[in-house]
């Protein structure tokens, strides 16, 4: 069944286009079932990252190379603060989805 994880984070001042960049360039090798990548902007340096995979166990067995992905720029984000550190995680099956 598809999975989605999304990733909540906020960019240092000065970073946002590093951080893109980091997106845009980087090799997805280790994310095998990864079906679909994107990045969303939803405030002043704020950012949404959305992964869709084929299933649950494929986004499990990529969380080691998403983890070494995210040490590549980790210094570049802000602590989110409430304990979070400087990614705010979820993931899960899809249980509905709707197309026009």
């Amino acid at each position: 069944m598809t999975a989605f994880n999304v990733v909540r984070m906020r960019v240092k001042p000065g970073n946002e286009e590093a951080y893109l960049k980091s997106h845009r360039d980087r090799v997805l090798e280790g994310m095998d079932g990864m079906r679909s990548l994107n990045v969303i902007k939803t405030g002043d340096r704020e950012f949404c990252v959305i992964g869709e995979w084929d299933s649950m166990e494929a986004l499990a067995a990529a969380r080691p190379a998403m983890i070494a992905t995210l040490d590549t720029f980790r210094d570049r984000l802000e602590d989110l603060g409430q304990g979070l550190g400087v990614t705010d995680p979820v993931s899960g099956e899809v249980v509905l989805e709707r197309r026009p």
